[in-house]
């Protein structure tokens, strides 16, 4: 029996406004829409990435055939004069956030910058918007998880159609304890190792989820939580399979919850006097969100993180990148969300 050929028409390419293109997850997504054939023009800094180490050239070369334009997301003239140059666009697709997500940096970023460029937008007839959030702020507890659910609503209320992507934890949060388990060092669990657990997604899956929330009708007008492939995974797997992959027998230290609690204390006091160590109270906060709140889809009624129920997608795995940086890979660059 032959094949049955899909004979429905390609999407219609589309011009898509880009923010937050240089980053590891901007950068899969722009190649994602790009080989989709979509034009993409990316708004960028004259030096991007953490940092800022890279050049515009190195930006143009990280992004292949994008249009690059140079300017200032969160100064509303720079995106009217050097982003949207008085031209029509279709979408705005937004892989921006802030770096450190520091209460002052959040309202700037995950707040301000959007609410700008999404004013901006809508001069621009941009009919469409694919936002990328985060899974965390459905249990909001600190500055940046507010700001993003401020931006959320905005959006949700500007009456174009919107796609609000919430991921799980990506790779290459995940990938900071390699080197010190390869120098023989024991890899860091909080509490015993199972306090959360999450359902990883590549860079690549992610893009590919986002490029496609442009012409799947299931995604527009919803707030799409999303992990990738494969059960859920706590902390103790994670350390587990990498010592296996380096053919060691695991070692752990199991690091008290309550001591994150003790440095947030010293710090929060100490900021007062201090204003720069408030910064590192909050900084520590986020540690301690991460190392306390699983990155799943959490149910309203019993208050408790529901694997099931959390969404996944794509083909990459978490042990399969693992494996490679093992043997040689080179690590995605963390920035400053690194907990370890």
């Amino acid at each position: 029996m032959p094949a049955v050929t899909d004979l429905r028409p390609a999407p219609p390419p589309r011009r898509v406004f880009c923010l937050g293109a240089t980053g590891t997850i901007g950068q899969a997504t722009v190649r994602a829409l790009l080989k989709r054939g979509h034009e993409v023009v990316c708004f960028v800094r004259e030096r991007s990435g953490v940092g800022r180490r890279l050049a515009l050239a190195d930006s143009q070369a990280l992004l292949g055939r994008a249009i690059l334009r140079v300017g200032d997301v969160t100064d509303a003239a720079s995106l009217e004069r050097d982003g949207f140059r008085g031209e029509r666009f279709d979408v705005l697709v937004s892989c921006l956030a802030s770096r450190t997500g520091a209460p002052k940096d959040a309202w700037a970023i995950d707040y301000g910058a959007h609410a700008t460029a999404l004013d901006a937008a809508r001069r621009a007839q941009v009919s469409q918007v694919v936002l990328l959030s985060a899974l965390c702020v459905q249990k909001p507890l600190l500055a940046f998880q507010q700001a993003k659910l401020a931006f959320e609503k905005l959006l949700i209320e500007s009456g174009l159609r919107y796609s609000i992507v919430r991921p799980t934890a990506f790779f290459k949060s995940l990938s900071g304890q390699i080197e010190r388990v390869r120098a023989g060092k024991p890899f860091l669990v909080f509490g015993d190792g199972r306090l959360t657990a999450c359902k990883p997604i590549s860079d690549a899956d992610l893009g590919d989820y986002l490029a496609d929330c442009l012409h799947d009708p299931q995604r527009w007008n919803r707030i799409l939580p999303i992990g990738g492939p494969g059960a859920a995974i706590t902390p103790l797997e994670q350390g587990e399979r990498l010592f296996a992959l380096l053919g060691r027998p695991p070692r752990f230290t199991h690091v008290p919850v309550g001591l994150l609690d003790a440095v947030i204390a010293v710090l929060g006091a100490l900021g007062r006097i201090v204003p720069p160590l408030a910064a590192k109270a909050e900084l520590a906060r986020i540690g301690r969100y991460y190392a306390t709140e699983s990155m799943l889809v959490l149910d309203p009624k019993s208050g408790r993180y529901d694997a099931a129920a959390t969404p996944s997608t794509g083909t990459d795995t978490l042990f399969d990148f693992y494996a490679e940086l093992v043997q040689g890979g080179v690590a995605p660059e963390r920035g400053d969300h690194a907990v370890f």
